[in-house]
This record gives structure tokens, sequence and C-alpha cells, in this order.
């Protein structure tokens, strides 16, 4: 049997890596602060935590300079 021609590809790996970070405060209080935005435009709360994990992400994606940089 032949295998199909399929739009997606093998799924990279997205098991999750522990990473422990020590933030200020001030930096607390803003994710707080994030949060409390998100949860007002998306109707559903989501923690420091998790904004914590999706942000970088986000950062990186939108990052033209480092999107550039990283083809070179």
């Amino acid at each position: 049997m032949t295998k199909p021609a399929l739009k997606i590809g093998p799924l990279p790996d997205r098991t999750p890596v522990k990473l422990i970070l020590l933030i200020d405060p001030a930096l607390r209080a803003e994710l707080e602060a994030y949060a409390a935005i998100y949860a007002e435009a998306q109707g559903e709360r989501a923690g420091v935590e998790t904004l914590a994990r999706v942000m970088p992400e986000a950062f990186m994606t939108s990052g033209s300079g480092f999107r550039q940089a990283r083809l070179q």
C-alpha cells in the first residue's frame, strides 16, 4: 500500500522542557496586569504562568530582525 501524500509532514517534538525562570517583582506585576487585560479582551482567564510560557514564542515569531538573522 502506498503512503498518501499529506500536506503535513512529520510533527516536531512538542515535549515540554522544564525551565526555571526567576523574575523581578515588577515584571510579575506587569504579567498580572497583562493577564487581567487578556481576561477582559478574550473572555477567559490565563494565569501568569500560562502567559509566561506562550509569550516568548510570540515574541520570537514576531521579531523580524531575529528571523532575518536566523536565515543568514
